[in-house]
């Protein structure tokens, strides 16, 4: 209920919980550095060098403030408008959730020249608060393990956490943050694996990191900030930007240092000022001067933010969330705030820049153009019934219902796959969508040439919602669209272009959660003198073959023979098998696409699918270690 699934999601928060206390300390301007650790025996503690908890006892609940932090939910000084002025934690729900999750708990203290302790089992004090001599430092360490009672797993995953703390440092500029895996060691130097962020220049950092593999089309960084204090307390607000040659708009809005990839009013107000300046800029400048053909040209939002690469960082007192996944922003004052510090700024700064100014403006004429033509392109395909739900493309196998609650559709590559696909189906529920060889790459393509690519005029049409100015959510005809490719390395790149296809262009499908990924078996296992389909045992991965396999010998099966057999492609799998392990819901594993952080999924779609051949390079030598297995 608190933490949102007792999965890996849900572990991971456990940690954010924790250092979001820490971070709350960085931006009231008492925390320089935190420590991250991740320890050998499955734990995690984390270190600051904040004012420390209080251990005074409270004036209330007569007991330690300590106690009462850890083990009342909602009761941190952040809740009474004193502590903080603004604090991401208001998002989450306290330290003394992470207490009552984990089997055991304990808290070091250092303030007032003295450490003092306390741990927790399961979130019950197993004794008072013990003063364990002098200290000439400040601060707070929380140890803890999660509990593998309420937890599917308890093992961290160290690109989750790194990418989530390294935002955090871009976001809280000149802290300090570094991430300690005891659980692994560096080949080189045999010392725990340890990743440092630390950002002096902060949303500019930020924007250079996200750019990184992309051609930026002037040199600086736009960067601004602003403040108001009112009878509702302070507000702030730090903006970065760059523009670069891609097509795409990359905006990150964060409030409170939380990620509100949903966006809300602080996006709505830098929106539309963005617009509104560049537009009057463009026309004071007489760089824009539609004639002939191009009378009806305008320059709008989404031509100016073409290849915009943009960090919104508000902070607030009383920030409201809403939304599908409570990730957006509903303060309505914010957005006015927003809009008139950006109105300012960007104003000086194209004033004082005017030949990055005919750079920008140029290039949102390009978007314009481009914008036309894709429009056109559309019409022209609407003509044809191409892009219209009314003319299903013919190789689509619908389901009879069209509850799109109850609806899948299952995009498979190749018309092998396709035949077994269709045949497995429920015809009442799910359809099969076989789509032939590699569609367009969208990351280094317009719209109007997307349009063009008949594969994905298929996925537009089957899916139902439309596309750029055309798409609207509410008219998926399907809440569950599911990936189902090969388990090899052709299937994975597939896979891969459908996923940047839906990134790009709808992705509020997944927004919503309805994009997944099937996950079919590697291998069937026939144990000896085993007769029937039944008998068979299917494997998702090696060791789970392995697994398999010492089982079967342990129940008898010494010295016989086990047959095995390697699924090279999913048209080798007959309509009984595809069902059984792959399509029917009672057996089958579903992998949802979750966007729990959009400016890392915008930065690997980048490095994956665009231009910059040395960054992907990088990747791939990075992470080859990582690789379970080759086909050849």
């Amino acid at each position: 209920m608190y933490i949102g699934s007792t999965g890996p999601r849900g572990l991971h928060h456990l940690v954010y919980e924790v250092v979001d206390n820490s971070v709350d300390e960085a931006m009231a301007g008492r925390c320089s550095a935190i420590e991250i650790r991740l320890l050998a025996d499955g734990g995690v503690r984390v270190t600051d060098d904040g004012r420390g908890i209080p251990v005074e006892e409270h004036p209330t609940l007569h007991k330690s403030a300590l106690e009462v932090v850890l083990t009342v939910l909602h009761a941190g000084g952040k809740f009474d408008n004193k502590s903080y002025a603004v604090s991401g934690g208001l998002h989450g729900v306290g330290v003394s959730v992470v207490n009552a999750l984990s089997a055991r708990l304990v808290a070091d203290v250092s303030r007032n020249g003295r450490r003092y302790r306390q741990s927790f089992v399961r979130g019950v004090p197993d004794g008072p608060v013990s003063d364990i001599g002098e200290s000439d430092a400040t601060g707070t360490t929380i140890t803890f393990w999660a509990d593998p009672e309420v937890f599917e797993t308890t093992d961290y995953s160290w690109d989750t956490l790194t990418t989530r703390f390294r935002e955090t440092a871009f976001l809280t500029a000149g802290l300090r943050i570094d991430v300690i895996d005891e659980r692994n060691a560096d080949l080189a130097t045999g010392q725990p694996i340890t990743a440092v962020f630390h950002y002096e220049g902060g949303l500019r950092d930020f924007v250079t990191h996200l750019n990184a593999s992309r051609d930026p089309l002037h040199a600086s960084i736009v960067h601004f900030s602003a403040r108001e204090d009112d009878a509702a307390g302070a507000s702030e607000v730090e903006i970065a930007l760059q523009w670069n040659a891609g097509y795409h708009e990359s905006i990150h809005t964060f409030a409170n240092t939380i990620n509100t990839h949903e966006g809300g009013t602080h996006e709505e107000g830098f929106k539309k000022a963005l617009t509104a300046v560049v537009n009057r800029f463009a026309r004071d400048a007489g760089l824009f001067k539609p004639s002939g053909k191009e009378r009806d040209l305008t320059l709008t939002g989404e031509d100016i933010r073409e290849g915009l690469t943009a960090i919104v960082s508000v902070k607030l007192s009383d920030p409201q969330f809403e939304g599908q996944t409570k990730t957006k922003l509903g303060n309505t004052p914010m957005r006015s705030f927003v809009e008139r510090t950006c109105n300012e700024h960007l104003r000086d700064w194209f004033n004082e820049h005017p030949g990055e100014l005919r750079v920008i403006v140029s290039k949102a004429i390009q978007g314009a153009r481009a914008r036309m033509a894709a429009r056109a392109a559309r019409e022209l395909t609407r003509r044809k019934g191409l892009l219209e739900s009314t003319a299903l493309p013919g190789k689509l196998a619908d389901c009879q219902s069209s509850d799109p609650q109850e609806c899948e559709i299952f995009i498979v590559e190749g018309d092998s796959a396709g035949g077994s696909s269709k045949m497995a189906r429920d015809r009442a529920t799910q359809a099969v969508l076989p789509i032939r060889g590699k569609i367009l790459n969208v990351e280094k393509a317009r719209l109007g040439k997307i349009l063009e690519n008949k594969e994905i005029q298929a996925l537009i049409t089957a899916i139902g919602t439309g596309i750029g100015d055309d798409f609207d959510v509410t008219k998926a005809r399907y809440h569950k669209i599911v990936m189902l490719m090969d388990a090899d390395v052709d299937g994975a790149h597939i896979r891969t272009l459908v996923l940047t296809f839906l990134f790009r262009h709808m992705r509020e499908l997944i927004d919503a959660g309805y994009v997944y990924i099937a996950q079919p078996p590697l291998y069937a296992i026939h144990p000896p003198g085993a007769k029937g389909r039944d008998k068979i045992r299917y494997a998702y991965s090696d060791r789970e073959r392995d697994a398999v396999v010492a089982e079967l010998r342990g129940n008898g099966a010494a010295g016989r023979k086990i047959d095995i057999s390697r699924f090279k492609g999913l048209g080798e799998m007959d309509a009984e098998q595809l069902a059984v392990t792959t399509m029917e819901p009672a057996g089958r594993t579903l992998l949802q696409v979750g966007m729990e952080d959009a400016a890392a999924a915008d930065s690997m779609f980048t490095t994956l699918m665009g231009d910059d051949v040395e960054a992907r390079r990088d990747f791939i030598v990075r992470n080859a270690l990582d690789v379970r297995f080759l086909d050849v």
